[in-house]
């Protein structure tokens, strides 16, 4: 079929598959250093009791067939080695069925892994990562001209990425209509980044230009992706500099890279040869039938699985990254369809126990703690706990049932759950009443800046639950 192949896409992919390969060693490299605390026989929602309640057909994994703590490490370093293989590009010089089965691999383990990691996973890039994944093992290996029914398929995935995301800010809190969300965005979002400070004091008309721009980017630009070469590649090229700003003002995982490498897909090698010392490789050989069917199957597949992510694009009562199919094939994306005006932080102390002992802050690597650290960059890298304990500061709801299992991991001093941790106030001996605190962060002005050194102005608030003992004693 002359009209399958995209001749003027082999960089493109290239690209796209190495990018792609980079989230899934970033993702897998989080899972192996924090599954232990986190979903281990121990950990603070364990794998074992979950595989207990819920079905094979409703959350498919492996690890339904067997759980332990070092087979579940297996399955993520192993992902990490594939990942790493890819990234080399020896994933791309593998014969056709192997390069595929080496997509799938990568594609079953993640999902074998997000199927059951409950809250941990429960956020819209984990979906997305697999959907990606899921369309590159159609992509083909260098020997083979880029699929056009996968590519066009790759920009639907960033079209609902976009769209969804700009339809639920409008849709949502009024600040988006009125252009004023950056007024407050930048200090309440999740972890803030190294320049976030910065990006928060900008003048007030500027965040409004963001605003609106993003309007722009999210609401109008998606259309274009389906419109012929350059008006395309120039609409993927915007996307992916807006993306590139949301990268430098915020920690957000993969996601922002994760819609570049999609934008990446679009641009085509005219622009790429022009820019990179790359060129596209012409020693291609005769594309399989078997695989251009397997190819339209799959496109067909993603038709028919994009009927509801559709109709929840276009309903008043649009969920945000929301997954109708287990496999997440296809997806529906979109966030921060409102936006928090006041921060609020979960700080977590323990004491020696003796009369008078002062309570010692824990301190966590990504989240804000104490007011003279900047915010550090962690993104791609995801730090699950310190994001779910952004959450639980906005509703406690969030804080079970993992909260309070924390609070006694500290007090027996475990160390899988220690390794999530920056600092540990009681190196040599646990605690023996930990508590956590509500407390109200704000960036600090201009001149508190200059006066104090410090990045966050911090007050409290409440008590955010009892103190804790190690007998499950509450004081």
């Amino acid at each position: 079929m002359d009209w399958f192949a995209a001749e003027g896409y082999r960089v493109s992919r290239l690209l796209f598959q190495r990018g792609l390969g980079g989230l899934y060693l970033v993702a897998f490299l989080a899972a192996a250093l924090q599954f232990r605390a986190l979903l281990g026989s121990r950990g603070l929602l364990p794998v074992p009791e979950f595989v207990a309640r819920v079905p094979f057909r409703r959350s498919p994994s492996l690890f339904h067939w067997r759980y332990t703590d070092g087979l579940f490490a297996t399955v993520a370093w192993a992902g990490v080695g594939l990942a790493g293989l890819t990234v080399g590009g020896v994933t791309e010089r593998l014969p056709l069925p192997l390069s595929m089965a080496v997509w799938l691999v990568l594609w079953g383990l993640y999902l074998s892994i997000v199927n059951v990691g409950q809250r941990w996973y429960g956020f819209g890039w984990e979906s997305l990562l697999l959907e990606m994944g899921f369309l590159a093992v159609f992509l083909g290996n260098a020997a083979t001209a880029p699929p056009l029914p996968v590519l066009l398929a790759l920009r639907w995935v960033l079209f609902r990425l976009e769209f969804g995301a700009g339809l639920i800010k409008w849709r949502g809190d009024p600040c988006w209509r009125d252009l004023t969300c950056l007024y407050f965005h930048h200090e309440t979002q999740p972890m803030p980044g190294p320049l976030s400070w910065w990006f928060h004091h900008l003048p007030r008309p500027l965040h409004r230009v963001e605003v609106a721009a993003n309007h722009v980017t999210q609401l109008v630009l998606p259309f274009g992706l389906f419109l012929p070469q350059p008006v395309a590649g120039g609409c993927a090229v915007v996307m992916v500099v807006t993306q590139l700003w949301l990268v430098l003002s915020g920690n957000f995982a993969w996601l922002n890279w994760s819609a570049i490498v999609l934008g990446v897909a679009v641009v085509p090698d005219a622009f790429w040869t022009r820019v990179l010392p790359l060129h596209p490789d012409t020693g291609v050989t005769a594309t399989p039938l078997w695989w251009e069917v397997a190819c339209l199957a799959v496109v067909l597949l993603v038709v028919v699985l994009s009927r509801r992510p559709v109709l929840n694009l276009i309903s008043s009562q649009q969920a945000m990254n929301a997954s109708f199919d287990v496999l997440h094939l296809v997806n529906t994306y979109g966030a921060f369809g409102s936006v928090t005006r006041t921060r609020y932080e979960v700080v977590v102390e323990g004491a020696a126990g003796e009369p008078g002992s002062p309570w010692l802050e824990y301190e966590f690597k990504g989240k804000p703690g104490a007011v003279g650290r900047m915010p550090p960059q962690w993104a791609p890298y995801h730090l699950r706990l310190d994001w779910l304990l952004w959450f639980a500061a906005i509703s406690p709801r969030y804080a079970e049932p993992w909260f309070p299992r924390l609070l006694q991991r500290l007090l027996e001093g475990d160390r899988s759950t220690l390794r999530l941790l920056r600092h540990n106030p009681f190196p040599d001996q646990p605690p023996v009443v930990v508590r956590a605190m509500l407390y109200q962060y704000r960036f600090t002005s201009r001149a508190e800046r200059r006066g104090t050194g410090a990045w966050w102005h911090r007050e409290a608030v409440s008590r955010f639950g009892p103190p804790q003992t190690l007998a499950g004693r509450r004081r």
